[in-house]
């Protein structure tokens, strides 16, 4: 399959997930100021929403339209809802394991393979979700580069989320986080090669998730984790500080 990025898509899948990224770096907070487990169960569902659905799944999905090619494609609706769920909770769980307690670097390495390797399973799991009459092998080299990519992006968050507190050293960072998001994500395109099947008809795939719709769903999600980032951090700041 030939085909050439969107320019504009590539700059917006970059976008969202900075956006994701500063929105998950703000709700982190949260974790370490937390004195209640309840608040604290919020804090690391709330920033494990807001970088698995924002900063990565979304922009997986966008920088997946802005491959621009001829051949129809589609998307499994249970493999696109599950790739979701996979990033959430991924990122939620590696927030809770280095937010329990005292941050340690024996923690921060665990989960950062947990982490990146459950961001790599999102991104080819939503490679999975697609619908098409192609089938696609990979390059083993770049794939496992690009697995390398998602455990160091995840270590650099993880140590970011916890030890970088100011607005505009989360912005610095949420900067540098979109670099290594979308560096994972087009190192993975990279490794695919999509390898034209004859016997399936250039059609759509019935009870499957068009690209327009998709692109509806994850403006909508992306809109969402921003909205709910937002309001979360505002909550956190103003809670009430009860004793555990």
């Amino acid at each position: 399959m030939l085909g050439q990025y969107s320019i504009l898509l590539l700059i917006l899948s970059y976008l969202i997930s900075v956006l994701g990224s500063f929105a998950a770096l703000q709700l982190v907070t949260g974790i370490s100021e937390a004195i209640v487990k309840r608040d604290r169960r919020k804090a690391i569902l709330s920033a494990g929403i807001a970088m698995g659905a924002g900063a990565i799944w979304s922009m997986h999905f966008v920088g997946m339209m802005a491959l621009k090619s001829d051949m129809v494609m589609d998307y499994d609706v249970f493999k696109t809802l599950l790739s979701i769920l996979v990033a959430i909770s991924a990122c939620s769980t590696g927030l809770a394991i280095v937010g329990s307690g005292r941050f340690t670097i024996d923690k921060l390495l665990p989960a950062s393979v947990f982490m990146g390797a459950g961001v790599a399973g999102m991104h080819y799991m939503g490679m999975e979700a697609m619908l098409m009459p192609a089938r696609i092998e990979y390059n083993l080299n770049i794939l496992l580069i690009s697995i390398v990519i998602a455990v160091v992006a995840a270590f650099a968050a993880l140590w970011m989320a916890f030890h970088l507190h100011g607005r505009w050293q989360k912005f610095g960072s949420a900067l540098i986080m979109g670099v290594a998001v979308c560096g994972m994500h087009y190192t993975g395109m990279a490794a695919a090669k999509y390898v034209p099947m004859a016997e399936m008809a250039q059609a759509g795939f019935a009870g499957a998730l068009s690209s327009e719709h998709l692109s509806v769903m994850t403006i909508c999600i992306s809109v969402a984790v921003v909205a709910m980032a937002l309001g979360a951090n505002h909550w956190y700041r103003n809670r009430p500080q009860i004793p555990a």
